[in-house]
């Protein structure tokens, strides 16, 4: 964390200065906004932290709750989330608080006894240590806190609008604030009146019923649910050996629990197998009492007695899997002849089940993946034609998620005599470990993802997939540290370059590079504006090859130095060496040679370039800075988002 650069800071580092629109913000919900968020939910919340980032953006989200929720229905938070965390600056605390899965246990009927259970397999949770960071259970709510508290800390000074109920919304051809949107008070002195707000742009993030999703008209379609599960969060006292172990467990009489144990020590969390629902239930299911759910739990973990003393929340939920079509405003016959105007995100879009941990996951990336690009349009930065990438983009992360879940979800009902392999549910836990982690998601090549053309030059920083950090060492103070944990959720490009094997001060390819991102007027820190630090829109950084006591840092190219702050400090932080006990250069398969990585906003790789590939790299970021577009006319790529995104495979210094 750095701070001190506008002057000593002698109470919490982690308030920003208010400024822009943060600077006397009104309490009351303005008339007229820049973007709307409605919902505090996971999707919400990461957006509008992202987005009180931008001092000049107006950003307000709306809650038809009173108040904060006390309670969330999503638990599981996945490796991937766990970095965007280290982003927002929270990721130390909440893994202190939260539960940590490591392994996970398999119990299957007793081959001599089908009666009763035994633990058959224990896997662990990230065999190929496709993360640092760990696999965490925690309450939702918690994490919505934690995103609050970024929000009234950063530089706009947000916070939620609760009591506001969305009714409604209209879509104009013209006009500066084109969305009109109705809101209802559901709580406070104006309980039950109604009132309108204009945005530029509004962001749907209020869940599977979402109203945002039916007022752009956008359905759900997808597999009817088949198959209900009630879920608890239950303290208990039990003679289960694995009662603080997540665990999939298969009974002899056909029933099944996923179980997952909870931060704090004591709380649980069990999804109790209730069978396939037959056609005409109506939703009768849904009525099944807590009684019925432990009373179904203690029938499948016999011959061991789960005694439930307290019941912090259950439900009872029919899987089915749902996916929109599109996730904005336009229809596909328009597609490419207006700018989106309104967004959904999250449950909004797609529904699935909850064993997989994925919902809160996925939808706190739709989260991250629309609100810097939001940000970026309205401060200027980029063209409106940035924005058709983002139902262009998510949708089909979605699409294959949803795939994934009903495998996993199908394979959870089996009963255990009709697999073929009986070890085949432990296989597939292992085997595709990396896409319920958060890992799998591969943007394909398109105005924001360069080719793969020389992705040999950086073969662990795969083109489309979020950066993978790796231990590099600060030259200047010598600390040991990891590359990736210094890139923030400020909205900021990086560009990372690492070094021939030349030292610094010698001529070489660094030199060159850096000489010419400094000075070339088609280097996109050309397009950063003249009052705002060298570094407002781009972080720039240097890694030598060689280890940090063979580094000059005094012979480092000015612009891996910038003079930052109204004091014109030197930054030292954008220098690093490689790690001898872990070499980036040989983590990452980086080219000897040196490689530029160019890394999105929101945490993944969008080129890699050879150190001489400089024309390219200006090329790159012609259409997506304005300045640039408004020179040469739109870029059709960028024009037309829906095409360059037609298919995916398969995240402040």
């Amino acid at each position: 964390m750095q701070f001190h650069h506008h002057g000593y800071v002698s109470g919490d580092p982690r308030v920003q200065p208010a400024a822009g629109v943060g600077i006397d913000r009104p309490a009351e919900l303005p008339e007229e906004v820049d973007v709307l968020i409605v919902g505090t939910g996971p999707a919400g919340m990461l957006a509008a932290a992202q987005l009180s980032q931008f001092p000049n953006v107006t950003t307000r989200i709306v809650e038809r709750r009173p108040g904060r929720l006390a309670i969330g229905q999503a638990d599981g938070i996945q490796a991937r989330s766990v970095e965007t965390f280290q982003a927002f600056g929270f990721a130390e605390r909440i893994i202190a608080e939260a539960y940590a899965i490591t392994e996970m246990a398999f119990w299957k009927p007793d081959v001599n006894d089908p009666s009763r259970i035994v633990r058959t397999a224990r896997t662990p949770d990230d065999p190929t240590g496709i993360s640092e960071f760990p696999h965490l259970i925690v309450n939702q709510a918690r994490v919505l806190d934690y995103f609050a508290e970024y929000m009234v800390n950063a530089p706009t000074r947000m916070t939620p609008d609760y009591g506001y109920e969305f009714r409604g919304l209209e879509v104009a051809d013209e006009g500066e604030y084109p969305v009109t949107v109705r809101l209802l008070h559901t709580a406070g002195p104006n309980e039950g009146q109604e009132r309108a707000v204009r945005a530029k742009y509004v962001v749907g993030a209020d869940g599977a019923r979402s109203k945002v999703r039916q007022a752009i008209g956008c359905t759900l379609a997808g597999d009817q649910a088949n198959h209900a599960w009630g879920v608890m969060d239950a303290l208990a006292v039990t003679d289960f050996p694995d009662i603080r172990t997540k665990c999939a467990i298969q009974s002899g009489s056909g029933g099944s629990i996923l179980l997952i144990p909870r931060e704090g020590g004591h709380l649980f969390r069990m999804y109790v197998d209730l069978g396939e629902v037959v056609s005409d239930d109506n939703g009768a299911v849904r009525n099944t009492s807590i009684e019925e759910i432990i009373q179904r739990a203690n029938e499948i973990l016999h011959p061991y007695i789960l005694d439930v003393r307290n019941i912090a929340w259950h439900s009872v939920y029919e899987v089915g899997h749902r996916l929109t079509d599109r996730f904005d405003d336009i229809l596909p016959e328009d597609r490419g002849t207006r700018t989106p105007r309104v967004f959904i995100t999250g449950d909004a879009c797609h529904t699935h089940s909850a064993k997989a941990g994925q919902g809160m996951n996925v939808s706190m990336q739709d989260g991250f993946n629309i609100a810097w690009k939001l940000g970026h349009v309205l401060e200027g930065r980029s063209p409106e034609s940035l924005l058709p990438t983002y139902s262009a983009e998510r949708q089909v992360v979605a699409k294959n998620l949803i795939d994934f879940d009903k495998e996993w979800s199908t394979l959870m009902a089996k009963k255990p005599e009709e697999f073929e392999d009986p070890a085949e549910l432990e296989n597939f836990y292992v085997s595709t470990a990396e896409f319920p982690a958060g890992f799998m998601t591969q943007y394909a090549p398109s105005v924001l993802v360069g080719s793969s053309d020389h992705q040999d030059l950086a073969t662990g920083f795969p083109v489309g997939k979020r950066f993978k950090s790796a231990p590099v060492v600060r030259v200047a103070d010598t600390n040991p540290i990891h590359l990736g944990h210094h890139a923030t959720a400020d909205g900021r490009w990086r560009i990372y370059v690492f070094a021939d094997a030349a030292a610094a001060g010698e001529p070489s390819g660094v030199a060159d590079f850096a000489e010419w991102i400094t000075n070339a007027p088609e280097s996109p820190l050309a397009a950063t504006p003249s009052d705002a630090d060298p570094g407002a829109w781009f972080d720039v950084k240097v890694i030598y090859q060689q280890d940090h006591h063979s580094v000059d840092i005094g012979a480092v190219p000015g612009v891996f130095k910038p003079q930052v702050g109204p004091l014109k400090l030197t930054d030292y932080e954008k220098v690093y060496a490689a790690n001898p006990s872990a070499d980036i250069f040989e983590l990452r398969g980086l080219d000897r040679d040196g490689v530029v990585v160019v890394v999105r906003p929101d945490q993944y790789v969008a080129n890699v370039l050879p150190l001489t590939a400089t024309a390219e790299l200006g090329a790159f970021f012609t259409p997506l800075l304005s300045d640039r577009e408004s020179e040469d006319g739109p870029s059709p790529a960028l024009s037309d988002g829906s095409a360059q995104h037609s298919s995916l495979v398969n995240s402040r210094v």
